[in-house]
């Protein structure tokens, strides 16, 4: 039997790597039977950052004692949600993505009656916007209904507010022009202090809803499916079982979005899509 260590989970101190992923697997465990939300298949690394970090914040000894708290205080647990759902981004996020899909897919969807896009993973909004943005100038906004869902009730809420940091937009700005913009990006906000609140008119095709993409099924069939930098955080299993629901969701010839260190290639599914335009995570479904 291992001899305990007084100073587990104590910073610098010593850890057994295999009672910590004991530990750390007993607490996913014990957050999916008792919450429903399923971490057991993310990144171990990106998780194991985390939980260190809440069981510090919370000034506890050990793992262990993080698990007994989370499940009999909904604060406790709140708080260790928040440290799970990852909320980095950027309105036109890598421009060049915007781009590639304003010249190689709009031109496809002028085609089509009526347009669905679920934005997968949407966290606080920005990219949604973004496609609000690219439709209406492309003239396609008011046959489009996008689908933007995330995991965590908190950041959809801030995302259906429509409300960034003034400080973020001269960032934002040169991401529109480099993406392709054709207007003044000023003329979609009012500011507001220290904040700006984006026009009514770009949400009012954005269904918000919360989905969990680990146990939750399809929601429709779409024609464009974006989920970008959000797979990144899974182990390989987990991406392939999202992948095979984004597949199941994606219409004849539709279109799937994802991060610039995401990729299609590799994968169970690889041979059923095509690239679209040069270097962009962007694939079209041939099959």
């Amino acid at each position: 039997m291992r001899e305990p260590n007084e100073k587990f989970g104590q910073p610098g101190a010593e850890i057994d790597e295999e009672l910590e992923r004991i530990e750390i697997e007993l607490l996913l465990q014990g957050l999916y039977r008792w919450c429903g939300y399923d971490y057991r298949g993310y990144a171990y690394s990106s998780i194991r950052r985390r939980v260190w970090h809440r069981v510090h914040a919370e000034s506890l000894p050990s793992i262990s004692a993080l698990q007994a708290k989370v499940l009999h205080d909904a604060a406790c647990l709140g708080r260790l949600l928040a440290d799970f759902s990852i909320n980095v981004t950027e309105m036109f996020r890598d421009p060049a993505f915007f781009l590639c899909f304003r010249e190689n897919v709009v031109p496809l969807l002028r085609t089509y009656p009526s347009i669905r896009i679920w934005h997968a993973g949407c966290s606080t909004g920005e990219e949604v916007y973004s496609m609000a943005i690219l439709l209406q100038e492309e003239g396609l906004y008011d046959k489009a209904r996008i689908y933007a869902t995330d995991i965590n009730p908190d950041v959809l809420s801030a995302a259906k507010a429509g409300e960034f940091p003034l400080g973020s937009m001269r960032t934002y700005t040169s991401n529109y022009q480099r993406a392709g913009g054709k207007n003044a990006f000023s003329d979609y906000y009012l500011a507001a202090h220290d904040k700006v609140i984006f026009h009514p008119s770009l949400s009012r095709n954005i269904v918000f809803a919360q989905h969990n993409l680990v146990t939750d099924g399809s929601i429709n069939e779409f024609h464009v499916i974006l989920c970008r930098n959000v797979m990144i955080y899974f182990n390989k299993a987990l991406q392939e079982k999202v992948l095979e629901l984004f597949y199941q969701s994606l219409g004849m010839l539709g279109f799937i979005g994802l991060g610039d260190k995401e990729t299609i290639a590799y994968t169970s599914r690889s041979d059923c899509y095509a690239a679209v335009g040069p270097d962009q995570r962007l694939y079209r479904k041939i099959k």
